[in-house]
This record gives structure tokens, C-alpha cells and sequence, in this order.
């Protein structure tokens, strides 16, 4: 059974609704099962919404990843600490590893820095959305925000490899589904990141920089230029779930929910602005955790200024392309 706590239950319908956009809900009781039926990043097992039935048991866990293994899928789970507090117990018992990552909501009376010009808002003709769809992929194979080795020739790689998945991005960008910000620069996008808006609320996810160009504050000034874009567009709840320990770098500004600012009021619903984590928990962006065929992430409140991180993966689990 789910805990109710504001307004973590405004995200958990999120979390639920988004990946319903591009796939298929497989129901497991107290789990449910997201299958992606179009290209781009596979989705995960969360809690059931709304469940009022008994918590889910390490079996209920295993059956799921039978299932995920008989699709060919990861392996993968995600959920809310405060809203199921019981889970992480429940995967760690099927000898998954738990990885952490703090959930955040930004504030709203954070100030925008100037925008840059090197960042815009993609359409879906943009010829630079190959790129800005490949440039993640590139970036989160590096972890890390130290300047990198992987530069033009693997971006170059990755947007071959990856140009089916643009007439599907392109489709949801021209539905409204999600919005890609880029930093252009030299006929190649360099950085690039999304929001993905479903009503009022909206997630910035899978910012990435390539190695290469790191170090030069792009991806801040893409995060920007997304959080203008949602405020713009009447999103009222704009969060994010950072993925590594650096977050606090690139995040100052966002609030935990349920957790007060130093010397301010507690946070709520934003109107104004990881790096995200890698990924959306909605599946579209690229978290460091997707790597991995076997993965369970735990959302977790946790006050700004004391960073947590971690992911949860198979104890034989390694890397590969998701």
C-alpha cells in the first residue's frame, strides 16, 4: 500500500501518466509494468497508482522481472521512498541494488540567469534534432563533469545509430509531449536536455553535455532554457530527480518536497526554475542507471545541502547501450 503525502501524489500521477504516451501499463497488482512501444529509452515497473491492496512482495518483484526478461526488456524499477516506503526492501531481496537519487521541486521565486546564445528551443523540422537526441547518450557513457575524451566523431556515431528514434521525437515534440532544448554550436548540438509536460506538471530530464565540451555551463543554460519554457507554457510543479553526487552544483535553487528551505518557507508548486539526472523517470531521458539490464531507483527527498545519490542494479550486472 502507498503512503499519501503532498504533493509527492501530484508526482506519482505524473510518473503513471507519461509513459502511458508511448507504451502499454502491464498490470502486476501492487506493480505495474510500463512496455515502450516506440523507439527511444525502455521504460520500468513502478508502484500500482492508487493500490490499496497488500505491499509488494519479493515475489511480486520477481514476477515482474521474469517478465522483463521474457521481453528483452531491463530489468528496471523506480519508485517514491516517502510514497512506498516498503519497496526498496522488497527488490533489495531479489538481489537488486538499491541506487538513490534526491527528488526535487523547484521554487518559485528562483531568478533565471540571461539566456544563452547557444541554446534554443527545437522544433520538430530542427536539423540539429539528431544531434540533440544522440548528444545524451554520448555524455551519460562518460559520467562525470570533468572535460572527457568523447567528442564530435562519437557523437558523430551515435546519431547513426540512433536516427530512427527521430521521426518518434519529433511526433511528440509536435504533440506537445516533450519539449528539447539544445546548445548549438558549429552545426552540432553539444548539449541537450527536455521537459516533458503532461497538464500543469512537467520533468527536466536526461540533460546531457558531450565530454568534450563540458565545463562551459551549458547544461545549466539548457535547464534554463527549459524551465522558461514550462513557466512560459503555465506549468505550475516542475521537478527533477538527480542522478549523480555533483547535483548540488548544478540544481541550487530546487527544493526536496516536504522538505523546508534554510530560513524560508517550505516548498511548493513552481512557477519559476540535473544537472538532472541522466533520465526522466518518465523513460524518455538517458539516467546513468539505464545503462545497466538490471536497475531499481529510489526516489528520495532529501534537503539541498545534503547531496545523496545511488542507483539499484543486478550484482552481476554490466554496462551496456540502453
Amino acid at each position: 500500500m502507498t503512503t499519501q503525502n503532498q504533493p509527492l501524489d501530484l508526482l506519482e500521477g505524473y510518473y503513471d501518466s507519461v509513459p502511458r504516451a508511448a507504451g502499454r501499463a502491464e498490470d502486476f497488482g501492487p506493480l505495474t509494468l510500463f512496455v515502450r512501444e516506440t523507439a527511444g529509452w525502455p521504460y520500468y515497473a513502478r508502484p500500482t497508482l492508487d493500490w490499496t491492496g497488500p505491499a509488494a512482495t519479493a515475489k511480486d518483484v520477481e514476477r515482474v522481472r521474469e517478465r522483463q526478461r521474457e521481453l528483452g526488456v531491463p530489468e528496471a524499477f523506480e519508485w517514491v521512498a516517502e510514497v512506498s516506503p516498503g519497496l526498496r526492501e522488497a527488490v533489495a531481496a531479489t538481489g537488486l541494488r538499491v541506487h538513490a537519487h534526491p527528488l526535487m521541486v523547484l521554487t518559485e521565486d528562483l531568478p533565471l540567469p540571461e539566456p544563452h546564445p547557444l541554446v534554443r528551443v527545437l522544433g520538430p523540422e530542427d536539423p540539429f534534432l539528431a544531434s540533440a537526441l544522440a548528444v545524451p547518450h554520448v555524455a551519460f557513457a562518460a559520467p562525470g563533469t570533468a572535460v572527457g575524451e568523447a567528442g564530435l566523431a562519437e557523437l558523430a556515431a551515435a546519431i547513426t545509430d540512433r536516427a530512427g528514434e527521430v521521426p518518434g521525437a519529433a511526433d511528440r515534440i509536435r504533440a506537445g509531449r516533450t519539449v528539447l532544448a539544445a546548445a548549438v554550436e558549429d552545426g552540432v548540438a553539444l548539449c541537450s536536455g527536455m521537459h516533458l509536460p503532461v497538464g500543469r506538471v512537467s520533468e527536466i530530464a536526461g540533460v546531457g553535455t558531450l565530454p568534450s565540451a563540458r565545463r562551459r555551463g551549458l547544461g545549466l543554460a539548457v535547464t534554463a532554457a527549459l524551465v522558461a519554457d514550462a513557466r512560459a507554457a503555465g506549468v505550475d510543479t516542475l521537478f527533477l530527480s538527480a542522478g549523480t553526487r555533483t547535483w548540488p552544483v548544478c540544481t541550487a535553487g530546487w527544493d526536496s518536497p516536504g522538505w523546508p528551505r534554510p530560513s524560508s518557507r517550505s516548498p511548493r508548486s513552481l512557477r519559476s526554475p540535473r544537472s538532472p539526472r541522466g533520465p526522466p523517470s518518465s523513460g524518455y531521458g538517458p539516467p546513468a542507471s539505464r545503462s545497466s539490464t538490471r536497475v531499481a531507483s529510489e526516489r528520495k527527498t532529501q534537503p539541498l545541502r545534503t547531496p545523496a545519490s545511488a542507483t539499484a542494479e543486478g550484482p552481476a550486472a554490466s554496462p551496456s547501450p540502453p
